[in-house]
């Protein structure tokens, strides 16, 4: 596979998205970091988006709750380059009906090479990087020679 930079804006664009027993976990840590995060773009499933922005007053783009497609809608965007970081305090103690949509939203993330937190200790590692409010160059998949050769058919 062959790669190329690519740019995380100093202002990120970042997903926010908590299981229903993690809610509660993502509520916190989002409101002892709300100085910050107000600085930047976010976004989330239908009800957690909901909940933090109703809860702690910021401005945030809901999609549809994760079950009903929102992981779904969540990652199509991290494949358009257009979400920059995923905090998602997913519980690995319940199943989940929708467990193949996170998988493949986790994977996406993954793929495209954006930070994800899945925990209130990973996300706090990312947050308080120097790289959080700053320019970031990553490596991503080159596929462009895909993309021409599905616009020449």
């Amino acid at each position: 596979m062959e790669y190329i930079a690519a740019a995380l804006p100093a202002k990120k664009t970042i997903a926010l998205i908590a299981h229903d027993n993690k809610k509660p976990d993502l509520l916190s840590w989002v409101a002892k970091h709300k100085a910050l995060l107000e600085h930047h773009h976010l976004c989330g499933t239908g009800t957690t988006g909901g909940k933090v922005a109703t809860a702690l007053g910021l401005q945030v783009k809901q999609f549809l709750s994760g079950p009903l497609g929102g992981d779904q809608q969540i990652g199509s965007k991290i494949a358009e380059g257009k979400i920059d970081c995923l905090i998602f305090f997913w519980d690995p103690f319940t199943q989940m009906p929708h467990d193949p949509d996170v998988k493949a939203l986790l994977r996406l993330a993954a793929v495209w090479n954006i930070p994800i937190a899945c925990n209130s200790a990973s996300a706090d590692l990312i947050i308080s990087s120097p790289l959080f409010n700053s320019p970031l160059e990553r490596m991503i998949p080159n596929y462009d020679s895909y993309k021409n050769k599905r616009e020449q058919l």
